[in-house]
């Protein structure tokens, strides 16, 4: 399996309208392990790992969200996967 990984932080109205429940719940239904937790900048900071297809379709969802979410800004890189992690979960 090839896998690829991301570290996102997401800014705009995305604390208080439950963005990282949706994140989490979006991330398991489409196979990603990582991680999504608040920042006290109000922006929410997300890692997350899969197959390349998922990755970025888990990126595109960051950009768009729901229509409860606004996204102003988003910033991506790449991250070194981890090897073993399971699971995805809020921080």
């Amino acid at each position: 399996m090839n896998l690829t990984r991301k570290h996102v932080f997401v800014a705009g109205k995305v604390q208080g309208v439950g963005f990282r429940w949706a994140a989490r719940d979006y991330a398991r239904k489409i196979g990603l392990t990582g991680w999504v937790r608040n920042l006290p900048d109000r922006r929410v900071e997300l890692c997350f790992q899969g197959e390349q297809e998922a990755v970025n379709d888990m990126e595109t969802w960051c950009r768009t969200g729901a229509s409860r979410f606004k996204v102003t800004d988003i910033s991506v890189s790449e991250d070194s996967v981890i090897e073993g992690e399971t699971g995805f979960e809020i921080r």
